[in-house]
């Protein structure tokens, strides 16, 4: 079997040489771009890149315009790098579809456990076939799709197994501890603002009437009833 194949996106040789030996030395196989339009022309060429680690600031075409290209077409799990550590960069980076963000300077090897992980989700996702129901909401596992009311919701990456993590534990108390730790798969360190920014998203999307399922229970998490 071929080795998982990562995108690399980066301005920087010596970043990009930096994620790539910690890549490589893991197994994957690792493609490089050093701006945001080679790296969408390269992963409209190779459609089996598995995940791709981009950048923010870039010449010709930043991350972000990248990462809008990108999501027109695919829900490839993206993982954004970047010098800036303010909220509404962070929040920016999740209503575009982020699924990691992840501030520079970082430590190689927490990156690579944080793609692993991201990768075990995805892979698990690709192997249930399983239809999920819960009032309104309809999740086909296997096909990646939501439903409300029978219309398709379009969702991010993390969106998706968040709201799929609420329905297969619908009734119980969660907290954010709890679902960071089984949709992120790593421990975020008590921060919970990416919970409640991706809560907040979810529930846009799924309008009123599906997305007041997800009760906030104040001072600890969410629950989902119907």
């Amino acid at each position: 079997m071929s080795a998982t194949k990562i995108l690399v996106v980066d301005d920087e040789d010596r970043m990009r040489k930096l994620v790539g030996d910690f890549l490589v030395k893991d197994g994957y196989t690792v493609i490089e771009a050093s701006n945001g339009l080679e790296a969408v022309e390269k992963f409209e060429v190779d459609k089996s890149i598995s995940l791709i680690i981009m950048d923010v600031m870039m010449p010709v075409l930043d991350g972000w315009a990248a990462l809008e290209q990108i999501r027109k077409s695919s829900k490839v799990p993206i993982i954004m790098l970047t010098a800036k550590a303010e909220e509404h960069d962070e929040l920016r980076g999740f209503s575009l579809g982020v699924d990691e963000y992840i501030v520079k300077p970082f430590s190689p090897k927490i990156l690579v456990a944080r793609v692993q992980a991201l990768l075990r989700r995805a892979e698990g996702n690709d192997s249930s076939g399983d239809i999920l129901e819960a009032g309104i909401i309809r999740i086909d596992k296997s096909a990646h799709q939501v439903y409300v009311d029978g219309t398709p919701v379009d969702l991010s990456y993390k969106e998706f197994e968040l709201l799929t993590f609420f329905i297969e534990n619908k009734g119980i108390a969660l907290s954010r501890e709890k679902i960071l730790s089984s949709v992120w798969d790593y421990d975020y360190f008590g921060e919970a603002r990416t919970i409640d920014t991706h809560v907040k998203k979810l529930r846009a999307k799924l309008g009123k009437e599906a997305g007041d399922m997800i009760k906030t229970i104040w001072g600890m998490g969410y629950k989902f009833e119907v």
